[in-house]
């Protein structure tokens, strides 16, 4: 995991939503490609062919400071693989950084007798947001898939933190999911946030949905990525099955 954060002047109009799984579109150049300045997507949008356009990539927001004038994002780094990684290993002062957004949807409900918080390595920044925004005393279980000990982050929370850290093996793709089945559940009424590998985070939600009869609108699941694609693909199949969707 690299940690960026960024500043700037631009940075006092980036709206502090409430929204812990806050995102951004982070937009990359195209190489060879000259943009109109200032950098306008809908006049690039308007002028330029699409395979000119920026590559986009999500990103979740890890923490705003408007005070302070910071934004931090954390990007996980598979090597030289990617495109927002290797940008994010060789970041320096003074590079730019363009945004589009934010958006989000979550907060943990502050009427919640407890959460629970499921994810690997790309749900981490919105899980860590997530713990410490917490109420006082309410209990927190989190269980998080990294790649090994090292991926490990001390989280901080308001509520009382119970994690299970996951190391990622050969032949166990299933591992959260399996966790989360064989979880004790707490008493009360629970607040849910599951976001991650799309495998994954379905079995999830369908063991929570079917299993646990956790109320739908108490879930907060989402793919954020699946095991093969890059998020060009991923974000074709999501559109995709929306519009199959809505042709039945």
């Amino acid at each position: 995991m690299i940690r960026v954060v960024a500043g700037g002047e631009e940075l006092a109009a980036f709206p502090d939503t409430p929204h812990t799984d806050r995102y951004v579109k982070i937009l990359f150049p195209r190489p060879g490609v000259r943009y109109p300045e200032p950098f306008d997507m809908d006049a690039i949008r308007s002028e330029l062919p699409r395979d000119q356009w920026p590559a986009m990539r999500t990103y979740t927001v890890r923490a705003l400071d408007h005070a302070a004038g910071e934004l931090t994002i954390d990007f996980v780094h598979h090597g030289d693989v990617g495109l927002a990684g290797p940008w994010a290993a060789a970041a320096r002062p003074g590079d730019v950084l363009r945004l589009a957004g934010p958006g989000g949807a979550y907060a943990p409900d502050p009427d919640a007798d407890w959460h629970l918080m499921v994810g690997d390595e790309s749900a981490l920044p919105a899980i860590a947001a997530a713990c410490e925004r917490v109420p006082a005393g309410v209990r927190v279980v989190a269980m998080l898939e990294v790649a090994d000990a090292a991926e490990e982050q001390e989280l901080g929370c308001t509520g009382v933190l119970h994690t299970t850290w996951l190391h990622r093996r050969p032949g166990a793709p299933e591992q959260l999911l399996d966790a989360v089945r064989s979880l004790e559940f707490p008493p009360g009424r629970v607040h849910a946030f599951v976001h991650g590998e799309a495998g994954i985070v379905r079995g999830v939600r369908r063991h929570l949905v079917d299993e646990r009869a956790v109320p739908r609108e108490l879930l907060s699941v989402s793919g954020y990525w699946r095991r093969g694609v890059d998020e060009d693909g991923w974000q074709a199949e999501k559109a995709a099955d929306r519009a199959a969707a809505g042709g039945r």
